[in-house]
């Protein structure tokens, strides 16, 4: 593999690039990797810099954001946008709108890889003040090389295994090389990690892996690996992984990490934010008050944080700010910012199935999470505005955990309404596309209960998630309990698209939407889905390598099944 194809010629200056300090003057432009990093300073910024590109969604594409993906891939959105959003189109029919259109995806995660390996290269020419500070920096690192990795195997299937800063023309590997250099890093990862309970983690540490995280996210890994290849374990350099050893962890973390469930489900998302409760009267009814992004929230365990200091005039700023937020809210017309209070506006994307909403209120009708998720403007905004800007696909649903949300303000010369991060940071700027900031919240402890339950096939983390919803407790553990728990408790936070491929079940769960009612700017049409479980088969759910590696690694690289003829262009 050519080295340019992963290592753009930026690489090695952006891998310098914070993501706390953004108004460093240091000249870091001449440092690389014959002389960074030297100290244990350079190390922590190294590391920072590893970080930052959790948060960086490539060049040219925001929307190739793993979220957004995942997301519209699943049976529980469509692809929305206005009218010219082919993109978000034609991945909700799992076709292309060009032969890159997944590009940044690789290329930011092989950057991230990349950063990664630089650092855990130079973490032997460094002398430490203590073995603790150098295992707490090497466990945060393989994480992260850990979490870039799995959102490539899990995104292109078979990819190029890479863990040196210098490489060749390599081909793809096979998933099992793959998943056991993930199990490595992870392992060590966990018993390199301090074991420091949540409670007593410094607020500077906010944003940072730690051991628990790390338990938590092997048990994903595990979870996908084992069911996507139909596996009893997963292996790694240091032993197989076996289903005891994941729930040894995930117990582990369930009893000494000091994560908990937080009182109120709603509670956890923006909406309930104190400065837009006044007048939203469902946050007002409920007197719903927001745990907000930082310390107060026990149940975040790992999250892509984001800050006001986003500027259009700054190089890659929008990595800055939450653009999930900016894609998933409603498009822009005459009346529509006021109509549809608190949902502020965007770019349409990621409109909500109706079926899940109708199969949803069928499994448990008193589900408090039900108008917790989901936005249903038949009910909550009777004023709403159809059509605005053309929108597509459109359903009269949206989710609102990942969405704008405005705050009101009532003054002499009218009404008013602005993005509540405006009230919580008076500097931010008033454009709408730069003043999301909302946490993506990666990993939360009721995905860790409900993984223990799956694997251990018990009730206790399903009925702690359930009980919190205001539901009864089940009496015995099923599969379609547990995969119905999942679907509502994690509803719109990334992981049904990847839940349906491992348990086998995304071809009929994809052609369930075929036919379902929508509004195509106005005009009443069905969408056309008939032909989504053969694709789930001929691609194995996995996405098209783009183009442009598979030229420059000389044909080395092999484009996925399921991705070649000019029929698959939308």
């Amino acid at each position: 593999m050519k080295a340019k194809y992963i290592l753009l010629s930026a690489v090695a200056t952006l891998m310098l690039c914070g993501c706390n300090d953004f108004l460093d003057s240091e000249d870091l432009t001449k440092k690389d990797n014959s002389n960074f990093p030297k100290s244990e300073t350079d190390a922590e910024q190294s590391l920072t810099g590893c970080y930052n590109m959790l948060r960086y969604e490539g060049d040219s594409k925001i929307e190739q954001n793993l979220m957004i993906v995942s997301e519209i891939l699943s049976d529980d959105r469509f692809g929305g946008g206005g009218p010219d959003d082919r993109y978000a189109q034609a991945l909700d029919h799992m076709k292309k709108s060009d032969d890159n259109m997944f590009d940044d995806i690789w290329e930011v995660n092989y950057k991230g890889i990349y950063r990664c390996n630089m650092l855990l290269e130079g973490l032997g020419n460094i002398n430490f003040s203590s073995d603790d500070a150098k295992n707490k920096i090497e466990g945060e690192t393989r994480f992260l090389r850990a979490f870039f990795y799995f959102n490539l195997c899990k995104t292109f299937g078979n990819v190029p295994l890479i863990v040196k800063s210098q490489s060749g023309n390599e081909p793809q590997a096979s998933a099992d090389s793959l998943y056991a250099q993930i199990g490595t890093d992870l392992k060590k990862a966990v018993d390199l990690l301090p074991s420091t309970n949540i409670n007593d983690i410094a607020s500077s540490e906010l944003g940072h892996t730690n051991k628990w995280v790390a338990e938590g996210l092997l048990a994903r890994v595990y979870l996908f690996y084992t069911g996507y290849y139909s596996k009893t374990s997963m292996p790694s350099s240091l032993g197989t992984i076996t289903s005891d050893e994941v729930i040894k962890d995930l117990k582990d973390c369930i009893d000494h990490s000091g994560h908990k469930l937080m009182a109120d489900f709603r509670d956890l998302w923006p909406y309930s934010n104190q400065y837009t409760k006044p007048d939203y009267a469902y946050s007002k009814d409920n007197d719903l008050s927001w745990y907000g992004d930082d310390g107060a929230n026990k149940e975040t365990m790992f999250a892509i944080r984001y800050n006001p200091k986003s500027v259009w005039d700054t190089p890659n700023t929008v990595s800055r700010n939450n653009q999930v937020d900016l894609f998933f809210s409603p498009r822009e017309t005459s009346g529509s910012v006021e109509n549809n209070f608190p949902l502020g506006i965007g770019w349409g994307f990621g409109t909500v199935n109706p079926k899940m909403l109708e199969a949803w209120k069928a499994a448990e009708p008193n589900d408090l999470r039900i108008k917790g998720s989901v936005f249903d403007t038949s009910d909550e905004a009777p004023n709403y505005v159809w059509g605005a800007d053309k929108q597509m696909n459109e359903t009269g649903l949206w989710q609102k955990k990942y969405c704008a949300i405005n705050v009101k303000t009532e003054t002499s010369d009218g009404t008013t309404y602005e993005n509540y991060s405006r009230r919580l940071f008076p500097t931010i700027s008033d454009d709408y596309q730069l003043n999301n900031i909302q946490d993506i919240v990666v990993l939360r402890f009721a995905d860790v209960l409900l993984m223990y339950s799956e694997l251990t096939k018990t009730v206790g983390g399903i009925n702690q998630v359930r009980e919190r919803a205001g539901l009864a407790d089940i009496s015995s553990y099923s599969d379609t309990a547990l995969r119905n728990e999942r679907r509502w408790e994690l509803a719109f936070e990334g992981s049904r698209w990847y839940d349906l491929l491992r348990w086998h079940i995304a071809g009929d769960a994809l052609a369930a939407q075929n036919g379902v009612s929508v509004q195509d700017n106005l005009e009443e049409t069905t969408m056309n889905m008939s032909d989504l479980k053969q694709r789930v088969t001929d691609t194995g759910g996995f996405l098209q390598i783009p183009q442009t590696q598979i030229d420059l690694s000389g044909g080395v690289l092999k484009q996925n099944a399921g991705w070649t003829g000019d029929n698959l262009l939308y």
